[in-house]
């Protein structure tokens, strides 16, 4: 890295950062090798990177390393001749299981507004927990949402009905929509087969 070169910093990372609770030496370091072309430490060429004492560098970078926020990788060079690479995908690691967290939270507010909308009204602080009780513990969304659906189509918008709906989904080993889709789906043409059997059923034979 060039000393003109300047830092490049996402919002998410600043935000991953702060879910850490980095210090400012941490973080500064921790952006160093995020835009970092080589990834050796070298205290001598980041203290005058960032303009940082050299003692502030060591106690970060074995703050990070101590977090496993970063570690170090042993690797070879084009010469065959073996030294020490910061790896940041502890770091990386962190990002992606609070995105999971940040998506499931944002789908679990979609569910909450999707139960509103349907039941035409806020839900009480029963419902509430109870539907989140479903979604942490339970089933999963697109179970829910079919529950909600055919409760909907049944004209029954009644939190304890979808609750019964989904025990007895859950009793069957449904897990998902397609299980439900299927479920029915057999049942129908089943159900089907029987009728078209007893109309093709011949009457007058059946006492022979």
């Amino acid at each position: 890295m060039s000393n003109n070169k300047k830092f490049v910093i996402e919002a998410s990372f600043i935000k991953e950062a702060y879910n850490l609770k980095l210090d400012l030496g941490e973080f500064l370091l921790l952006l160093y090798f995020e835009n970092a072309d080589d990834l050796t430490f070298d205290v001598d060429v980041i203290s005058k990177k960032l303009k940082i004492p050299k003692e502030n560098i060591l106690e970060a970078f074995n703050s990070l390393l101590s977090k496993k926020i970063i570690n170090l990788e042993s690797v070879k060079n084009e010469a065959g001749k073996r030294y020490d690479k910061v790896s940041l995908d502890g770091f990386y690691k962190q990002v992606e299981v609070d995105n999971k967290k940040d998506e499931k939270e944002n789908t679990k507010n979609d569910i909450f507004t999707k139960f509103e909308t349907e039941f035409r009204r806020p839900l009480t602080g029963m419902e509430f927990e109870l539907i989140k009780a479903w979604i942490e513990k339970l089933y999963s969304e697109e179970l829910i949402l079919k529950a909600l659906e055919e409760a909907v189509y049944n004209g029954a918008t009644s939190i304890r009905y979808i609750d019964t709906i989904l025990y007895e989904w859950h009793k069957k080993g449904f897990k998902t929509r397609e299980d439900v889709d299927n479920y029915y789906k057999n049942r129908y043409e089943n159900k089907k087969l029987e009728e078209t059997n007893l109309l093709e059923w011949n009457w007058l034979d059946d006492d022979k």
